[in-house]
């Protein structure tokens, strides 16, 4: 958000004298007479400080208080008072304010308080910022990108997370695309703003056009109150549309004129409201087979594929299984207060070998039944359901080192349970040195 102010005042006189004051200041400064342009200029920019008379004609100052804290919460306000009305001035910072200015006004405190709100935003920014580095670090979204197929994906996120222009995610159900618009958004420049995502697929085909577009008061029967529409209410955000391809082919008509024109038409409005907003849009189904199959416009295809990025199969990156299984048994096991389980080489195995239909929210699914069944510190085989029991590895997975490890693992497993743990009578019966035996028990991840 820039540095920006905006003054709202009836009187013109104050209004002038307040804006030309900022601007000789070095503040970018718009003014306005009234609640309602406010509220315009606050759908078409961001402005970092609001300052607002609370008694106007029309919208008063506490009116459009109530307004900014709930659609511009990262906007800050500060209002102007009569001394005899400064029980409405604390009431006003009860509902959202940060500071009052009381007439006859003092430039001088103007000066200072303006400055203390703009570096309250810098630091809110600041903090925004390191947690965004530190996330984007430590846990990008939760994506486990060991394959090289992921780590393509995640090169894409990279490239394209500064830019404006409309990203297409494609892959198979369950692949984690929602998690990918996520990533793009927030190692964006504005990720400090709104993520909102819209499954179509799961939208009543009617009510399609009020959740992107909005409508006003009365604009049908039912409509009590007046609706923004996602696009509006990103304000410089993300959107992210999900299964694009069920879109209605009469809203597209609609979504095309938006990208092109940066505008929304509301439901019984008027005229045109300006947006800002960058589009992320997903499907399971490749765009360009339904644009030949007459079910997706292809000069809305052009506008929202500027930038294609596909997150393959599971079946495809199976060399990313352990890492991921490992996050998210780790998450299961703290959703079910539980120490994390290890999952044993055989187990691990088989879950690579499956093809996994239902990709990663499968896999998903799969740990968490085997931390919840399962009652000790190892998921085996037998923790698996009977699909990935009887599944068994191809060659290109079972390669010789790992059978042989494989081998190697289960058959200390066996000499030690005959021994009843006892790791020197097991090194014995091995024919190797106790130390040898820990090495070995290290190297398999036996405990």
């Amino acid at each position: 958000m820039s540095d920006r102010i905006l003054v709202v005042d009836d009187e013109a006189v104050l209004r002038g004298n307040l804006v030309r004051f900022l601007d000789r200041t070095g503040h970018e400064v718009e003014g306005v007479a009234s609640g309602e342009e406010a509220l315009e200029r606050l759908a078409a920019h961001d402005f970092a400080v609001v300052i607002t008379d609370l008694k106007m004609p029309g919208m008063g100052g506490e009116a459009l208080l109530r307004r900014v804290t709930a659609e511009h919460p990262q906007t800050l306000v500060l209002v102007i008072t009569a001394f005899a009305s400064l029980e409405s001035a604390i009431e006003a910072l009860r509902h959202g304010a940060q500071d009052y200015l009381l007439k006859p006004l003092s430039l001088d405190e103007l000066t200072r308080k303006v400055d203390r709100l703009l570096e309250v935003r810098e630091l809110e920014q600041r903090v925004a910022r390191l947690r965004r580095e530190v996330h984007q670090r430590f846990d990008t979204d939760g994506i486990v990108a060991e394959s090289a197929g992921m780590k393509q994906v995640m090169e894409l996120v990279r490239k394209a997370a500064g830019s404006r222009s409309s990203v297409l995610v494609e892959g198979e159900s369950g692949t984690g695309k929602e998690l990918v618009a996520r990533a793009l958004h927030d190692q964006s420049p504005w990720a400090d703003k709104d993520f909102i995502a819209v499954n179509l697929a799961a939208q009543p085909r009617d009510l399609v056009d009020a959740t992107l577009f909005g409508h006003e008061k009365g604009a049908f029967t039912g409509a009590a109150r007046g609706r923004d529409g996602v696009f509006r209410a990103a304000r410089g955000g993300t959107v992210f549309l999900d299964e694009i391809s069920e879109m209605p082919l009469e809203v597209q008509v609609k979504l095309l004129r938006v990208l092109e024109n940066r505008e929304v038409l509301p439901l019984g409005a008027d005229r045109p409201v300006p947006v800002d907003f960058r589009l992320v849009a997903a499907t399971n189904k490749p765009l360009r087979a339904e644009v030949e199959a007459g079910r997706f416009r292809e000069d809305l295809f052009f506008r929202v594929e500027i930038l294609k990025i596909r997150i393959p199969p599971l079946r495809e990156r199976p060399e990313g299984i352990p890492a991921l299984a490992r996050r998210l048994l780790a998450r299961h096991a703290v959703t079910q207060r539980r120490n994390p389980p290890q999952l044993s080489h055989e187990a691990l195995r088989r879950l690579q070998a499956y093809r996994w239909p239902g990709n990663v929210r499968e896999l998903s699914n799969v740990l968490e039944r085997a931390v919840l069944l399962g009652g000790g510190e190892w998921i085996e085989v037998a923790d698996l359901p009977s699909a990935l029991s009887s599944t068994e590895p191809p060659p290109d997975v079972m390669d010789l080192k790992a059978a042989l490890a494989g081998f190697e693992r289960r058959h200390i497993e066996r000499v030690l349970a005959h021994c009843d743990g006892d790791k020197n009578l097991a090194a014995e019966r091995l024919g190797i040195h106790l130390a040898t035996l820990y090495r070995h028990m290290e190297r398999l991840g036996l405990g």
